[in-house]
């Protein structure tokens, strides 16, 4: 009796525990599919990615214009000097001279031997800074100076001033092949002289003259501004001014090229006298 109470117990208790596990089941099931919300506002810009792989080259642009002539280089180093010459011919003994006159000089003999010794000295020394240390060429009249430092004319014509002097003129031909030889041996090609073209008329005609003003002679009337008429372009303006090539010939250039030059210095009198 005891033995069916209890069984009695247990079958109920385990029929009130699958009931409320069945309710529990049927309430935990998802319910029908809802209706759709809206739209949300737009996100903050998120973070900047890493970048891509680079692309495959571009073909080539086109080849440009040429650019404008660039300023004039330094100077080269200079070339090794030349080979000695060959020896000349002896030249022919010279006329017997008159006898001296008979004169008790022996003291002073040593004292003017060794003057004319300082004096030789002496003028290998002015030698040697004219023709080394400054660079300078002269003929009987004139020296000539190579100024080193790019210029345009006028500012060259102004340096030559206030070096005493004016923009070397080649008047002569021997003077024009010195010049040029000058600047050849300078290890350049170019070099502004003291020439400069100038309107003869209301017609535009032009035609050449000297930095002093004076007009052209002798070998440059003739041949050289017959050479630089022949090359003149038709751009060539009154204000062409002129170059001495290494060559010995002469060419146009514009004034507002800057370029080395060369001055020349007349010597004095009472030197030109003296030989």
């Amino acid at each position: 009796m005891m033995v069916l109470l209890v069984f009695c117990v247990f079958a109920a208790v385990f029929n009130c525990i699958s009931a409320s596990v069945e309710v529990c089941t049927n309430t935990l099931l998802p319910g029908a599919k809802g209706d759709q919300g809206e739209i949300g506002e737009e996100g903050d810009m998120g973070k900047l990615g890493k970048n891509g792989p680079s692309g495959s080259p571009g073909a080539w642009g086109e080849t440009g214009l040429k650019g404008d002539v660039g300023q004039l280089g330094k100077t080269g180093p200079l070339g090794d000097p030349g080979n000695n010459g060959d020896t000349g011919l002896e030249g022919l003994s010279g006329l017997k001279g008159k006898p001296g006159t008979t004169c008790d000089c022996g003291r002073y003999r040593k004292v003017v031997g060794q003057l004319d010794v300082n004096v030789g000295k002496l003028r290998n020394a002015v030698k040697f800074v004219k023709n080394v240390i400054l660079g300078l060429k002269e003929t009987e009249e004139r020296y000539y100076l190579l100024v080193k430092e790019p210029k345009r004319f006028r500012e060259a014509s102004m340096n030559c001033r206030l070096r005493g002097g004016t923009l070397a003129m080649p008047k002569t031909s021997n003077t024009n092949h010195l010049m040029a030889d000058y600047i050849s041996q300078a290890g350049l090609t170019r070099a502004y002289i003291g020439v400069l073209s100038q309107s003869k008329d209301t017609n535009e005609t032009s035609g050449y003259v000297y930095a002093d003003s004076s007009p052209l002679q002798g070998f440059a009337a003739r041949s050289q501004e017959e050479e630089l008429n022949s090359t003149a372009s038709p751009r060539t303006t009154n204000s062409s001014c002129v170059e001495l090539l290494s060559t010995g010939a002469w060419s146009h250039v514009e004034c507002e090229a800057a370029m080395f030059f060369i001055c020349e210095f007349p010597k004095s009198k009472r030197r030109r006298g003296r030989g």
